[in-house]
């Protein structure tokens, strides 16, 4: 997602919202995730930009679930302000 040129980006999520819409239709899950990953720690497999779009079911045994714990207040808040200075927002 780093390097991929916008007017790319834009027709890969409009072809995912046609292929998604297809899934729902064709195959009735009970929701969709779309997933895309960069860098090993995020178990980049390819070294591409590309969308999963993974059907989900009720009880499907499948991940992407994790127990939901509180954060640490301070290091959102400093985390909010790195990204909005590296965003150029103050």
């Amino acid at each position: 997602i780093y390097d991929v040129d916008e007017g790319d980006l834009a027709q890969a999520i409009t072809v995912a919202k046609l292929v998604a819409t297809a899934i729902r239709e064709a195959l009735n899950p009970g929701g969709l995730n779309v997933l895309q990953a960069n860098g090993p720690a995020a178990f980049q497999s390819v070294p591409h930009f590309h969308l999963h779009l993974i059907p989900r079911y009720p009880n499907d045994g499948k991940g992407f679930d994790w127990p939901a714990v509180p954060g640490d207040r301070a290091e959102i808040v400093t985390a909010g302000e790195k990204i909005r200075s590296a965003m150029g927002e103050s």
